[in-house]
C-alpha cells in the first residue's frame, strides 16, 4: 500500500506492490510471502484483480456487489465478486470490447460493443446473441423507459434497437459529420450526443425531434490557449435533471446549465489531452475528471482543486464506487489500480477494515526516508574533513551530492566547529538586541554592510523624493532601502560588495555613468516643472544630444582603461613571482658554492662524484645556466640581446623544468606541393636568364635630348 497526501487529502492505493505469476505452484507463492517483505506488507484486496496486457473499461453494478472490467489480450471481460473478494467468471469474445453496460441490477443483462461493428448481449449464463450495426461505433446508452439502445459512431445518423421488440427502429438524422459519445439524463431522459465539430445535440426520445445545440467548440477556448486544431466532444455526463458536464479533446471540462447556452465553468487540465471520464461525487458537490495523465477531483461551484492523482500508466476508464470513496482506474498496465480516499467518503461494506487500517496509520504516522538522512555537496565534505568515506557504504551517491547519516553529521559537525552553537546563540541574541533597538527612535545611519551602496542609493532617493514633491499628483516609490526583499544584502556580511574584484571594475564605470545621467534627467526634470512646460521639449532634446555626443563616449574610455590596468598588475605579479624565484635559486646556489670550498679537501683525494641539490617548496627551476649572466642579460636592451644571440649563434632559448633547450623542425609536404613549389622555382630561374637590363635606356639623353626632340619637331613644321 502506497501513501500519498495532495492538498492535504491522504490518497490510499491499495494496488501498490509487487504481484506473483499466475504460473507459479501454490507452494512456491507461500515461499516467496514467507520470504520476500514486499509481498508480505501488500494489501490484496481482491484476488486476481488484473488482466493480462491492458484493462479498457471497468463498471460497478448497481447493487454494488459486482465489479465488470473488459480488456486484452486476448480480449475478455471479467467478472468480480465484492462479497467473496475474488474473481466469479471469465470470458473471451472475439474481439475487442470498445464499451459495454450492465443493464440489470446485477451481471444477469450485460451489452457489449465491439469493435467489429457487432453488438453482443451476454445473459447470466454466458453469450446471449449478437448483431451488427451498419457503421462502427464508438459509444451507446440505454433508455429504460422504452428499452431502446442508442448507438453513435462514424456516422451522422444515430441507431436505435429497441429490445423488447427485438428489431431496429428508425435512425435519428442529425447534421453533424460523426459522433463520439452519448448520454442519456437519469431524470427527464433527455438524450445528448457529441460530434466531432465541438457541438452536443440533445433530443427528446419521445418525439424523436432535436430540442436544443450546444457549441462547446468556441466557449472551451481560455485565454493564452493556442488552438491547433477543432476541439471535438470526448466525454458527457449528466448530473441531476439542469446540470451537464462536456468533456473536450484539448483537455478542458465545462459545466452548464441546461437553461443556458454559456457554460457555467470552463476547467482546463492543462495537458491538452483528451478527457477520458467524467463523474460526479453529489455528497460533496465534486466533479471527478481524468485524462490519460491525471485524474482531477475538483468543486463543481468554484473549480477549485480538491485533490488529484497521478498513477504509473495511462488512464484508460475511471469508476467511482457509489457512496464511498473508493475509485477503481483502468490502466494501460495489467494491473487495475484501486484508490481509497477517506475524504470522500467511507470504505464500502465489504470492505470495512480499511477504517480502521487507515486510522491506525494515521495515528502512527511514519517518517520518510529522508528524515534520518543528510543531503551533502562534494565541498560539504571537503570542509568537514570526510573526502575519504567516497565510495564507503557511510556515504550514498545522489545526484550532485551524497546521503549520510544525520547522527554522523551531527556528530563530525560538533567536533569541525565546537564552538558552531555558541557563535549561533551569540547572533540570535544580537539579533534579538537589534530588534528591540529599531522600536526606539531611529536616527539615520548607514548600515553595516555595503555602506557605499547605501550612501549611494540614499543620494538618489533623495533626489526622486524631492522631484515626486514637486508635482503635484507625484508619490514616490519604495527605495531598495526600505524594500524588505533586499534587506539581507545591507545586513549579511556574505553579501559584501567586492571594490577590487575585476568585474567590479568592469562594470563600475557603466554603473557610474549610468547613475550621473540619472541624477542629471532628474535636476533637468526639476527644473523643467519650475519652468513649465513649454521649455520642456526643448530641454530634452538638447539634453539628448549632448549625452549621445560626450557620455556615451566617456565610460568606453574608462573601461579601456580598467582593463589596461588590469593587464599592467597581472603583469606585475608574475614578474614579482619570478624574481623571488630566482632570488631564492641565488641563495641556494651561494650556500652550495659554500659547501663546496668546505670540503674541497675531501674533494681532492676522492673521486669526482655528481653533486645533487634539493629544491625547497614554492621554489622554481630556472635552468643550469649562470643566473648573473641572466639577470645581466636582462637588464640591456633588446638590440644588444639579438646582437649576442647572433654572436654566439643561437636564436632563441626556453627556460624550463628540464633545462634550457632549442627546437626545431620543418612540415613535411605533400608530394604535389613539393612539384608546385619546384614548378616555382624553374619558373623563377628561367624568368632570371631572359630579363635584359634596361639601363642603357635611361640618364644618359635626361631632358636634353626630349628638349631636342621637341625643337626638332618645331622645325619640321615651320
Amino acid at each position: 500500500m502506497q501513501i500519498s497526501s495532495v492538498n492535504d487529502v491522504k490518497i490510499y492505493n491499495l494496488s501498490y506492490g509487487k504481484s506473483l505469476p499466475e504460473w507459479l505452484s501454490d507452494r512456491k507463492k507461500r515461499q516467496l510471502q514467507k520470504s520476500d517483505v514486499d509481498i508480505q506488507r501488500r494489501i490484496e484486496l481482491i484476488q486476481d484483480f488484473e488482466m493480462p496486457t491492458v484493462c479498457t473499461s471497468i463498471k460497478v453494478s448497481r447493487d454494488g456487489q459486482f465489479i465488470l472490467a473488459a480488456g486484452t489480450y486476448k480480449p475478455r471481460i471479467r467478472c468480480y465478486d465484492t462479497y467473496h473478494l475474488s474473481l466469479k467468471f471469465e470470458r473471451c469474445l472475439d474481439s475487442d470490447v470498445v464499451t459495454f453496460d450492465i443493464l440489470s441490477d446485477d451481471y444477469s443483462k450485460l451489452v457489449f460493443l465491439r469493435t467489429d461493428r457487432y453488438v453482443e448481449f451476454h445473459s447470466q449464463h454466458g453469450h446471449y446473441y449478437k448483431t451488427r450495426i451498419p457503421k462502427f461505433g464508438r459509444d451507446f446508452s440505454y433508455h429504460y423507459p422504452s428499452c431502446d439502445l442508442y448507438f453513435v459512431g462514424c456516422s451522422s445518423d444515430i441507431y436505435r434497437l429497441n429490445l423488447e421488440q427485438g428489431r431496429f427502429l428508425n435512425s435519428l438524422q442529425t447534421d453533424a459529420v460523426e459522433h463520439t459519445v452519448c448520454d442519456i439524463n437519469p431524470v427527464h431522459h433527455l438524450f445528448a450526443s457529441g460530434t466531432s465539430e465541438g457541438k452536443v445535440e440533445c433530443w427528446d426520445p419521445r418525439v424523436r425531434k432535436r430540442v436544443g445545440l450546444l457549441d462547446c467548440a468556441l466557449s472551451s477556448l481560455t485565454e493564452g490557449m493556442e488552438v491547433q486544431s477543432l476541439p471535438s466532444i470526448s466525454a458527457l455526463k449528466f448530473n441531476g435533471s439542469l446540470t451537464m458536464a462536456v468533456g473536450t479533446s484539448t483537455g478542458q471540462v465545462l459545466l452548464y446549465d441546461l437553461r443556458s447556452s454559456q457554460p457555467l465553468l470552463v476547467k482546463d487540465h492543462f495537458y491538452n489531452l483528451p478527457i477520458k471520464s467524467l463523474n460526479f461525487h453529489d455528497q460533496m458537490d465534486l466533479v471527478v475528471s481524468a485524462d490519460s495523465k491525471i485524474l482531477k477531483i475538483w468543486n463543481k461551484d468554484t473549480g477549485k482543486v480538491f485533490s488529484s492523482i497521478q498513477p504509473d500508466s495511462n488512464i484508460n476508464d475511471v469508476c467511482m464506487y457509489p457512496h464511498s470513496g473508493m475509485v477503481f482506474t483502468a490502466n494501460e498496465n495489467p494491473k487495475m489500480n484501486t484508490f481509497y480516499i477517506p475524504a470522500l467518503g467511507p470504505a464500502p461494506r465489504w470492505c470495512s477494515f480499511l477504517d480502521n487500517l487507515t486510522e491506525e496509520l494515521e495515528e502512527s504516522p511514519e517518517c520518510t526516508v529522508y528524515d534520518d538522512y543528510k543531503f551533502v555537496t562534494r565541498k560539504d565534505l571537503d570542509n568537514l574533513g570526510l573526502s575519504h568515506l567516497v565510495g564507503s557504504s557511510l556515504l550514498r551517491a545522489y545526484m550532485h551530492g551524497y546521503f549520510m547519516d544525520i547522527r554522523l553529521y551531527h556528530k563530525v559537525k560538533s567536533m569541525a566547529n565546537p564552538f558552531a552553537y555558541e557563535e549561533y546563540r551569540k547572533d540570535k541574541i544580537r539579533q534579538k538586541i537589534d530588534e528591540t533597538r529599531t522600536k526606539r527612535v531611529q536616527v539615520k545611519a548607514l548600515p553595516k554592510v555595503n555602506k557605499e551602496l547605501a550612501l549611494k542609493l540614499m543620494e538618489e532617493g533623495d533626489d526622486e523624493v524631492d522631484l515626486a514633491s514637486r508635482k503635484k499628483k507625484g508619490k514616490a516609490l519604495p527605495t531598495i532601502l526600505g524594500d524588505n526583499r533586499f534587506k539581507v544584502m545591507f545586513e549579511n556580511p556574505d553579501y559584501q560588495v567586492d571594490e577590487k574584484s575585476e568585474e567590479f571594475r568592469l562594470l563600475n564605470p557603466i554603473v557610474s555613468k549610468v547613475s550621473q545621467k540619472r541624477k542629471k534627467k532628474l535636476r533637468l526634470l526639476a527644473s523643467q516643472e519650475a519652468k513649465g512646460e513649454e521649455e520642456e521639449e526643448e530641454q530634452e532634446g538638447r539634453v539628448s544630444s549632448e549625452e549621445s555626443s560626450d557620455d556615451d563616449k566617456s565610460w568606453v574610455e574608462e573601461v579601456r582603461e580598467q582593463r589596461r590596468l588590469l593587464k599592467q598588475e597581472d603583469r606585475d605579479r608574475r614578474l614579482q613571482r619570478r624574481k623571488d624565484a630566482d632570488r631564492n635559486t641565488v641563495l641556494l646556489e651561494s650556500k652550495s658554492h659554500e659547501g663546496q670550498k668546505n670540503s674541497a679537501a675531501a674533494e681532492n683525494t676522492t673521486t669526482s662524484q655528481p653533486q645533487f641539490y634539493q629544491i625547497k617548496s614554492g621554489e622554481e627551476f630556472r635552468g643550469f645556466n649562470d643566473l648573473s649572466r641572466k639577470q645581466k642579460l636582462q637588464k640591456t636592451s633588446l638590440e644588444e640581446r639579438l646582437k649576442l644571440e647572433e654572436y654566439s649563434g643561437t636564436s632563441s632559448m626556453a627556460d624550463t623544468t628540464v633545462g634550457s633547450k632549442q627546437l626545431t623542425f620543418t612540415l613535411k609536404k605533400s608530394e604535389r606541393q613539393q612539384k608546385q613549389q619546384q614548378a616555382e622555382r624553374d619558373h623563377h630561374e628561367e624568368r632570371k636568364k631572359l630579363r635584359r637590363s634596361a639601363g642603357h635606356l635611361s640618364s644618359a639623353r635626361g631632358r636634353g635630348w626630349a628638349a631636342g626632340r621637341g625643337r626638332g619637331r618645331g622645325r619640321g613644321r615651320h
